[in-house]
Order: structure tokens, then C-alpha cells, then sequence
């Protein structure tokens, strides 16, 4: 339990009942400052902030100022390790297969049996999680063996087509 000695705060302690000596002017005639002020320590040298830049990006069409710590040893030439990915069933095209590249809903056909189509040509387009994905022709050909429908849904990796020369 910590005791107050000022006197203007509390009564001497021999006993005595005298009021508080505690006025609205005390701190600016009575109060010695006598507090020592509180000093922030100089960091060394390995306490020091690191050194920073500051590098712009662009992200969804937008700049942004990005600042980074630099790295102290350079930038890393070295090759890092490839982070593992879901396996897939299989590649969406190859041959003359045109796979579903994911899951999904078939919203449109561009295409019909027979049709002379170009590399880059739009084929379908799939659903998945409300966002749509174009399906366009891996190769420059004749669309055999459409099987899509509209509203069908197909699975990672089913056969949309056939595209043959």
C-alpha cells in the first residue's frame, strides 16, 4: 500500500486533522518539478529498423506503392522449389480431344457438328461458381462429335469434342 508524504495531500502524520492543502493553482505555484524526463534509448546498430523500398504494383487495374524491407542479402537468383498442385484429370486438349478444363455448367454453345472452326475459335462457354470460362479450339479443324448441351453438367476433364483436320 503505497502512503502519500506531500503535505498538501495528506495531514502530517503526527496525529493532526488539518484539511488538505490542495488548490486549483497548486501545480502551477507550488509544484517543484523535480520528475526526471523519460529518455527513449538510442537503438544499436543491430536493433536499428531495417532499411526499406518501396516498390509499385498493379493490382485489378490499379497502382498501388507497396513498402518492403530489403533484403540484405540481394535478390535470390536461385530456382525456388514448385509448389504441388491438385492433380488434374488429365490435359484439356490433346489430339484432337477438347476436354472440359474443370467442372462446371455449359451456359453456350458457339459451335455445331460439322463446323469449320480456327485455333482460338470460342467453342463453349462453362459456369462454375458464377464465373464464367471460355472453352476455345486448341487446334483449327472440323467440330465432330459435339457432345455439350446447354445446362448439361460435366466433370473435370469429359470430352466436349472432337476437332479434326
Amino acid at each position: 500500500r503505497a502512503v502519500v508524504r506531500d503535505p498538501a495531500f495528506a495531514p502530517e502524520l503526527d496525529g493532526s486533522q488539518e484539511p488538505f492543502k490542495v488548490h486549483t493553482r497548486w501545480i502551477e505555484t507550488e509544484f517543484t518539478h523535480d520528475i526526471p524526463p523519460f529518455i527513449t534509448p538510442t537503438p544499436t546498430e543491430t536493433e536499428r529498423e531495417p532499411a526499406r523500398e518501396t516498390v509499385v504494383v498493379e493490382v485489378g487495374g490499379k497502382r498501388l506503392e507497396v513498402v518492403l524491407p530489403v533484403s540484405r542479402t540481394g535478390p535470390t537468383t536461385e530456382a525456388r522449389p514448385k509448389r504441388r498442385t491438385a492433380k488434374k484429370s488429365g490435359p484439356v486438349a490433346s489430339g484432337d480431344t477438347l476436354a472440359s478444363p474443370m467442372q462446371g455448367t455449359i451456359v453456350k454453345i458457339a459451335v455445331e457438328e460439322g463446323q469449320q472452326v480456327e485455333e482460338g475459335d470460342l467453342v463453349i462457354v462453362l459456369e462454375a461458381m458464377k464465373m464464367e470460362q471460355p472453352l476455345n479450339a486448341h487446334r483449327a479443324g472440323t467440330i465432330k462429335d459435339l457432345s455439350a448441351e446447354v445446362g448439361a453438367s460435366v466433370t473435370s476433364g469429359a470430352t466436349i469434342c472432337q476437332i479434326k483436320n
